[in-house]
């Protein structure tokens, strides 16, 4: 085998005995996720992701480790966002708590699938037709301008949204919870529970989220064990931040700024990729670029955080 092989073995060894771990020992079916759960399961995400940073280094070397670790936290960043409307959802169709994490499962390990094959199209794109990443480029660019000058995100109705209208166009759908189930059945015909329609609105709406950090994490590295292991590790993570910030994510309201910026920077980087190869190595760029992710994204969440202090005091 070789080194990539070794590799890929041993992020699908940890990844299922992870999901093991949580499934049977951290999460219990039905169980609430108090903030202390939610933090020892945090840092088992994270922790285990920067193992991987580790294992990444001593088998293959500090370039492709810093991208992996750069593209992490790009994605990790970006997952915030995802928060805000994962519980707009839950709010919207009344998701009993003892179910949320479950669905919450359910989604995540839905929206891996899509995550896959959209990051296999897409570096099939890139690796015959290479002007994609300047079209990725220059979208990136347009949507952190855009994200920079919006003030507050945009108010979300997951009653209108086309997917949920699509579902309850073509299937049966109850707004009973099923007490757990995902399908259960009504004078004999099937229908399915408002925690399918859920399920599969984070899904979704994952994948729309994805159509921004995928081309972001390309714009770090387009090697496919990078991509690929960077977004499942922060993807696995989702589900523990959840319930980690899900009291406080609108308290990070300068974040949506500093992930902004990031995505410019990226952009800029996509679209100047020849001369700036003239100039800086590839190491160099990588470790400007988790420098960049690290002070933006560090930085706008204590600037956050010293703002609402500020404002309390006054």
């Amino acid at each position: 085998m070789n080194s990539t092989q070794i590799i890929y073995l041993v992020f699908g060894i940890v990844v299922v005995l992870a999901l093991i771990f949580d499934l049977g020992l951290i999460s219990k079916k039905g169980q609430t996720i108090s903030i202390k759960k939610a933090l020892w399961q945090t840092l088992f995400w994270v922790l285990l992701a920067l193992s991987f940073f580790v294992f990444l280094l001593l088998e293959d070397g500090s370039k492709p480790a810093l991208e992996y670790v750069s593209a992490y936290l790009m994605e990790w960043s970006l997952s915030i966002d995802n928060i805000f409307v994962f519980i707009l959802i839950f709010s919207a169709f009344k998701i009993k708590e003892k179910f949320h994490s479950r669905v919450l499962l359910m989604g995540i390990l839905m929206a891996i699938l899509f995550r896959v094959a959209f990051i296999i199209i897409g570096i099939e794109l890139i690796e015959h037709f290479h002007w994609i990443l300047y079209l990725f480029g220059v979208f990136l660019v347009y949507t952190g301008v855009k994200m920079f000058a919006e003030d507050e995100e945009k108010e979300f109705n997951p009653h209108e949204n086309k997917v949920y209208q699509f579902l309850k166009k073509f299937l049966p759908i109850t707004h009973e919870d099923g007490n757990g189930r995902y399908i259960i059945r009504t004078h004999g015909k099937p229908q399915y529970t408002i925690l399918f329609v859920v399920i599969v609105l984070l899904a979704s709406i994952d994948l729309v989220f994805a159509l921004d950090s995928i081309p972001a994490v390309m714009g770090i590295s387009q090697d496919r064990l990078i991509i690929f292991t960077s977004n499942i590790f922060a993807v696995l993570g989702l589900r523990s931040l959840f319930f980690l910030l899900k009291g406080a994510v609108k308290q990070f309201q300068f974040l949506q700024q500093g992930i902004s910026i990031v995505l410019i920077f990226i952009g800029v980087k996509m679209l100047g990729e020849y001369f700036i190869n003239q100039w800086i190595s590839k190491n160099e760029q990588v470790f400007v670029s988790l420098s960049m992710i690290i002070i933006c994204i560090c930085g706008s969440i204590v600037y956050s955080i010293y703002y609402n202090k500020k404002n309390i005091h006054k």
